[in-house]
């Protein structure tokens, strides 16, 4: 991403900014997405709220890597919008996030330079307007015990902030942990200590996350 030592920036909340250009309004509109399907849907809405715009062109990053986004100049001339946008992200180093910029056209060409500096200076400014946290590191564990443990297992979980991802009840609880890297070594020792060795994860993968409206939002 060209930001080595740096940690990703992940969306917390997205924020909006219009600018004009020759009258041509370029309104542009940012929000935190978790998947390609979350940023798909967003672009949807937009395009539906604005079906009488010219242009409705986007980039989105989902996961923890810039290399996985996407763009699109949506009929503008080639790498003059959604390019830009995209690698405008990069630059600033932010994942998790999509930026959709409507143009409605004002009649008056702008040129390709014209295009790339509209395009980006409108999503620089709603980037601007946008909430972003460091991404971190966590490790996701999934356990399943019998419930004379899982009592000692979530109250583990609320002494150290951990957070729940998932619960079911049947013939054993099964309890799904979002567990910060610097916690992980902690959980694992005082979950052997209270069960006697008799409980641990039967399944563990690290990922990427931050905090959205205070619920984890994973990059994995």
């Amino acid at each position: 991403m060209g930001n080595e030592g740096r940690k990703p920036l992940c969306c917390v909340s997205g924020g909006e900014a219009e600018i004009v250009e020759k009258k041509s309004r370029f309104i542009a509109r940012v929000r935190p997405v978790g998947s390609e399907e979350e940023a798909l849907a967003f672009i949807a809405a937009v395009r539906k709220q604005n079906r009488d715009a010219r242009h409705n062109c986007y980039a989105y990053i989902t996961g923890d890597s810039g290399e996985n986004g996407k763009y699109s100049d949506d009929g503008e001339p080639s790498k003059t919008a959604g390019l830009p946008m995209l690698d405008l992200m990069r630059k600033r180093g932010v994942v998790g996030v999509c930026v959709v910029v409507t143009r409605y056209f004002g009649g008056i060409l702008l040129g390709t330079g014209g295009l790339v500096r509209a395009y980006s200076g409108a999503a620089q400014a709603a980037l601007d307007a946008s909430t972003f946290a460091e991404m971190r590191r966590g490790t996701v564990m999934e356990y399943r015990t019998d419930y004379s443990l899982y009592g000692k297992l979530t109250r583990l979980a609320e002494d150290e902030g951990l957070y729940v991802l998932n619960q079911e009840f049947e013939a054993e609880a099964s309890v799904t942990l979002l567990v910060p890297e610097e916690k992980a070594a902690r959980v694992r020792k005082a979950v052997t200590e209270f069960s006697a060795g008799q409980l641990s994860a039967v399944s563990e993968r690290e990922t990427g996350f931050c905090i959205v409206e205070g619920k984890p939002r994973l990059s994995s």
